[in-house]
């Protein structure tokens, strides 16, 4: 389980680790946005920066309308646990997003009220 925090405006952030492609992690402060579809989304000169090699362009809608995204295949550490995932690269893009694509992996705790956010990874049995 990762512990999270609120911002505030209510934005819900977690910290995770990315992992360059020199195999160095290090960890950012993400934010969680269940209106992005995807994994994860950044700013396409961080993931350049981070050596990760480039897939495919892919379309996404946004709040913009229809927008082109590089798409590279990136490492991340959540909850002690490595993945490697498909992350959505754009210049416009001003924090990096964790997407609602997590919510299949984890169970989202949030509680405004009594300031508790929380990613607690789901066990297969």
């Amino acid at each position: 389980m990762i512990e999270g925090r609120f911002g505030d405006k209510g934005q819900v952030y977690f910290e995770i680790n990315l992992v360059g492609g020199d195999d160095f992690s290090f960890p950012v402060e993400t934010m969680l946005d269940t209106g992005f579809t995807e994994f994860l989304a950044m700013n396409k000169q961080d993931v350049q920066s981070l050596n990760w090699s480039f897939l495919r362009q892919n379309k996404l809608r946004t709040a913009q309308g229809e927008t082109e995204f590089d798409v590279y295949s990136g490492r991340v550490i959540i909850d002690s646990q490595e993945w490697e995932i498909p992350v959505f690269a754009g210049d416009e893009i001003q924090e990096i997003l964790l997407g609602s694509q997590w919510l299949k992996l984890f169970i989202l705790i949030a509680n405004y009220s009594q300031n508790i956010a929380s990613l607690e990874l789901i066990q297969s049995s």
